[in-house]
């Protein structure tokens, strides 16, 4: 006989989540995806499998969040249908270099998408988020981003991105935040620098320990992705 679980309960839900943060639906099926991706033991073929199916599952929640204007169509019946398009033209821009597993999630539900790369570390001197390279669509001033990174720990990162998008003219309310786990901590440094740009993330964890881990976290995301 079979035993209904209650709802999952080790999402985070910090009391004051900022309204910019949008998460996926609490399910146990998700959390069932999360366990795995977290498991030392879990190889890294299916490492790669689940963590790309939540990623498609980030990607399709971030495409809810683009605006849309009302358009006709024909059916083949010969009748009409009342639906909307998308208002404009998207992009992605990945964080380099694990922003670059959630890639083939956006080409997947997007064709032909264009993809922009940022790659972004830590200065040894200074301590802060330093801009090392960038390659980006020559009209994403034009486009609506969908920014990429897996992991959102202190926001160091993703804060130095999206400065550069604005460097380069993309409003800041233009852009889509996505991520599979994100701190508190993170996310309320991260909103409280940009508080219009809108965060998409799979999962809220318990906080950072003193090296500035999430936890639990799932360890370095890259390393588990490319076996480096």
């Amino acid at each position: 006989m079979m035993v209904a679980q209650n709802a999952p309960t080790s999402q985070t839900t910090p009391a004051a989540l900022p309204p910019s943060v949008f998460t996926l639906p609490h399910t146990a099926q998700l959390e069932a995806l999360y366990t795995i991706i977290r498991d030392k033991e879990t190889s890294r073929g299916d490492f790669l499998f689940y963590s790309d199916r939540i990623i498609r599952l980030l990607v399709e929640e971030g495409l809810n969040h683009l605006p849309v204007v009302p358009k006709t169509v024909q059916t083949p019946t010969g009748a009409t249908y009342e639906g909307v398009g998308f208002e404009g033209k998207i992009c992605g821009v990945s964080i380099l270099r694990a922003g670059e597993a959630m890639e083939a999630g956006l080409r997947e539900v997007c064709r032909s998408v264009r993809i922009g790369k940022i790659l972004i570390q830590r200065d040894e001197e200074t301590a802060q988020a330093k801009l090392f390279y960038a390659k980006l669509p020559q009209d994403i001033a034009k486009r609506y981003v969908l920014l990429l990174d897996p992991m959102l720990a202190t926001g160091g990162s993703a804060i130095k991105a999206i400065e550069v998008l604005k460097e380069h003219g993309v409003p800041e309310e233009r852009i889509i935040f996505v991520n599979l786990i994100a701190s508190p901590e993170g996310l309320q440094n991260f909103c409280t620098t940009y508080p219009l740009t809108r965060v998409i993330t799979g999962w809220i964890d318990e906080g950072l320990n003193e090296k500035a881990y999430i936890i639990p976290g799932l360890g370095d995301f890259g390393e588990r992705r490319y076996c480096t």
